[in-house]
């Protein structure tokens, strides 16, 4: 069955303010299958409330005496029933679970989409670990949610209108001790919902604590080994490992009350049913017959059975609910990079101009850049040196579009980046960072990471010409050889060598390079640096270098302090110049 209502993970809405409201638009999106599958649950749960009717015919039949043929007869009733129930358990749970299933999947989507939307500064903010959490482990909370507390409410709905229809036709004087107990047992959801609320809070936000704490261990394994901090890295993971444990069973012994006040609540009222019509029909106050004490038993325990379960499961909604308020802390964020409604950029020339351009950093007491003007021509070099938090790096971001200039403008072929759709620009663009960025996979899809058609041609001119073709070529499955994690089984060499292929093949107009050969010894160094000059032709490209020796060919070299460009010229000029370039060139002699 194909729904006509799509599930969009862009035009998602959910807040953490209301979530079970988001979770209801959720379902809302699907209704027909919504529909179908909660016609088939009712249909296939008539047996649970028609049979106490079965049974209690039978038993007015041999109290009566009646005959064997009516017995037989209800049998067949029966029967009927209770074999309509497969199919339309099926028809159920492939309705419903799809539906599930679909919200899981849009949710992931969704969150995607929406780490994709925000800003640098977020990313920068939280925790790739915490992240990862709220997409698998929250959604998978909400799809457990849904899938383990829907039956019980359908059927405990279910069974009350059916309880209550039926009394109402054989013993209507007993309707007001059933309309007690739904109230008893709302109002007992209620209050221990709030209990809940609190400690599953807390037990999420120590869940996200440690998987940061896991994650961090995770990157930083190669230096804890280094400097045999094993014991320092445990003993992190382990304080976060015992916020979890204390927190997890705080919730536990919370939830164990939860359900033995619940289960206690229910059977009680189920006991005192079962007394009251037994005592109503002793004294004769109310005309009913051995079969009707039966009957109405069954319903009351049918009906406390199942709002039991519903109060049960308390803390499998409560979690679930946490979780939508968790996935909401995303989804509501508003710290975007706004690019909707932009202007498209389909070609760029190169031709970049700072003007008055300014960034500070939250919470900074000092601009990171202050102040810059500058001009850089199509096709032009323009290396930027200067000491550690001189601004090279920002300047780099600002061009980018990852943070926006506090004040002040950036133009990108004479239109203003504030003006332009920031994704299709940097289509553009390429960057070659110090650390080449690889994913588990193969040679060619890091390569051709996020380009739909690319010919065998175009890869092997971009790897020969970033000096990767060799190496490739000798690995046993050449480009089809899987580089692991990080591209842990390449060298640092190889790894650049591969990122500077991949900025190739999608030939760029703008290119950025951040330090891109700090990281290598001298004689990948030379084989990169190479590859870099290639990738550098006829491309406008801004070089930010520690190692003054990879930027004497730049057309012109800014050396900048305290967020401001301090001088600029070519390498000859600056070192005969004798001012900080100079001196930087001296250091870096010795």
């Amino acid at each position: 069955m194909r729904d006509h209502t799509p599930l969009d993970a862009h035009a998602l809405e959910i807040d953490g303010a209301h979530p079970v409201r988001s979770l209801f638009k959720l379902l809302g999106r699907r209704r027909g299958r919504i529909t179908v599958a909660v016609t088939a649950f009712a249909v296939k749960e008539i047996p649970v409330w028609f049979l106490p009717v079965v049974t209690a015919a039978i038993i007015d039949i041999v109290a009566g005496p009646g005959e064997v043929w009516e017995v037989l007869g209800w049998l067949g009733v029966a029967a009927v029933l209770l074999i309509q129930n497969y199919p339309n358990t099926l028809l159920y749970t492939r309705s419903f679970m799809t539906v599930v299933r679909d919200i899981g999947a849009t949710l992931r989507n969704g969150l995607a989409a929406r780490l994709q939307s925000l800003s640098i500064g977020y990313h920068g903010r939280v925790s790739a670990a915490v992240v990862q959490t709220k997409l698998v482990r929250d959604v998978e909370n909400i799809e457990l949610m849904l899938q383990q507390v829907t039956p019980p409410a359908l059927s405990s709905a279910i069974v009350l209108a059916g309880a209550l229809g039926m009394t109402a036709l054989t013993v209507p004087a007993f309707l007001p001790i059933y309309a007690l107990t739904v109230p008893i047992a709302i109002v007992l959801r209620a209050a221990l919902r709030k209990l809940t609320l609190a400690p599953n809070a807390d037990f999420r936000r120590e869940m996200e604590g440690l998987a940061s704490r896991v994650g961090e261990m995770a990157s930083l394994i190669p230096v804890t080994r280094a400097h045999g901090l094993e014991e320092t890295a445990v003993t992190r993971v382990a304080r976060g490992a015992d916020g979890v444990r204390r927190a997890g069973l705080r919730l536990d012994i919370l939830n164990a009350r939860v359900s033995t006040i619940s289960w206690i609540t229910m059977q009680l009222l189920g006991v005192a049913c079962l007394v009251l019509a037994a005592i109503f029909a002793l004294t004769g106050f109310v005309e009913i017959t051995p079969g009707e004490v039966v009957l109405l038993s069954t319903y009351f325990a049918l009906l406390t059975q199942g709002l039991t379960q519903l109060l049960m499961l308390i803390p499998v909604t409560a979690r679930g609910m946490e979780s939508v308020r968790s996935i909401a802390e995303v989804m509501q964020e508003p710290d975007l990079e706004l690019n909707e409604g932009k202007q498209a950029v389909e070609r760029v020339e190169g031709r970049l101009a700072l003007r008055g351009a300014t960034f500070r950093y939250a919470d900074a007491g000092v601009d990171a850049l202050h102040n810059l003007d500058l001009d850089i021509a199509p096709g032009e070099t323009v290396a930027l040196v200067g000491s550690s938090g001189s601004g090279k790096s920002t300047l780099l971001n600002l061009v980018l579009g990852f943070v926006r200039p506090t004040s002040g403008q950036i133009f990108l072929d004479g239109v203003d980046m504030q003006q332009l759709d920031l994704r299709t620009a940097r289509r553009h663009i390429s960057v070659v960072p110090q650390e080449s960025v690889l994913f588990e996979g193969t040679i060619w899809e890091n390569v051709t990471y996020g380009l739909s058609r690319v010919e065998d041609t175009a890869v092997t001119r971009a790897l020969a010409a970033a000096n990767a073709l060799d190496f490739v070529r000798a690995l046993p499955s050449g480009w089809d050889t899987r580089v692991g994690q990080h591209g842990a089984r390449l060298s640092g060499g190889q790894r650049q060598r591969l990122a500077i292929a991949r900025a190739l093949v999608r030939d760029p107009r703008i290119l950025l390079l951040d330090e891109a050969t700090s990281a290598l010894d001298p004689e990948s160094e030379a084989s990169v640096k190479d590859a870099l000059s290639r990738l550098m032709e006829g491309r406008t490209t801004l070089v930010v270098a520690h190692r003054l020796s990879t930027i004497r060919q730049a057309n012109r070299i800014l050396v900048m302090e305290r967020g401001q460009i301090v001088e600029s010229g070519g390498h000859e000029e600056l070192v005969a110049r004798g001012g900080r370039y100079a001196e930087l060139h001296s250091r870096s002699q010795s």
